[in-house]
């Protein structure tokens, strides 16, 4: 039976967290369940999409870097003409749709078409990435400052950040879809002033069987993350956070760990 904050014609843009389907809110659940039509990216586990209801129809939307199966103008068209129809729609992203995730353009799409939309926040991957690694994205008097950037750029344009501001010694940083770019994020952040021996932790397939964590210093970023395939979701960590003691404790335990000190 549907809730009241569903009805019909409604969009809810629904967070589906890093991928493990037991790190979905009770809230996404349902109204994944509830929904009639659900537009999902390529970061949606395939756990997550086996609680839709078996009548749903469910229509893969996702944007890959270099691999985009459907422009944003066209996802919004399909979002908004299936409300318009009268149906129940989610629209599902992975992580939390607030974060890097898209959300005003459909949010203003729907707005501007009188579509009633709402949103439903998940776990973003960073958070399931460092308790995977049973560390923190904070340490106190040593990371009081978190920034999450993405290092998605357009074809041929360079990384436009405050590399100042991003290589303080107390910043914690942590880069989406920042695979390709790594070389030169330690690049910038070195030039900039940070120390080549800060910590860093990549982290591919958080949450997910076939996660890995990795671990090693900012001088040796461009070749952590050397084998990792450009197909695999990928998050990379710098700072002090990274190195406490608590990771030190629980990594040893966690399967696909690597230690390198190059």
């Amino acid at each position: 039976m549907p809730h009241d904050d569903f009805p019909a014609g409604t969009v809810w843009l629904v967070g589906a967290g890093p991928g493990d389907p037991e790190l979905l809110t009770r809230k996404a659940a349902r109204l994944i369940a509830t929904a009639e039509v659900i537009f999902y990216d390529a970061l949606v586990g395939a756990g997550v999409l086996d609680l839709a209801s078996s009548a749903a129809e469910c229509v893969g939307v996702g944007k890959r870097s270099g691999r985009h199966s459907k422009d944003q103008a066209t996802i919004d068209a399909l979002i908004v003409a299936a409300a318009r129809d009268g149906r129940r729609v989610v629209r599902l992203k992975g992580g939390d749709p607030a974060i890097f995730g898209r959300t005003a353009e459909e949010v203003a799409a729907c707005t501007a078409a009188g579509v009633p939309v709402r949103i439903c926040p998940g776990i973003t991957a960073a958070s399931a990435a460092v308790a995977s690694a049973g560390t923190s994205l904070t340490l106190r008097g040593a990371a009081r400052r978190l920034t999450f950037v993405t290092a998605h750029a357009r074809a041929g344009e360079p990384l436009d950040l405050d590399w100042q501001a991003l290589a303080a010694p107390d910043a914690m940083l942590a880069v989406y879809m920042g695979r390709s770019a790594a070389a030169s994020i330690a690049q910038q952040l070195m030039a900039a002033g940070r120390a080549a021996d800060t910590p860093v932790m990549v982290v591919v397939n958080a949450s997910l069987p076939g996660e890995r964590i990795i671990r090693g210093r900012l001088s040796s970023l461009a070749f952590l993350v050397d084998t990792i395939s450009d197909h695999d979701p990928t998050l990379l960590f710098v700072g002090e956070a990274v190195r406490s003691s608590t990771a030190a404790a629980v990594l040893p335990r966690l399967q696909g760990h690597a230690m390198v000190r190059p």
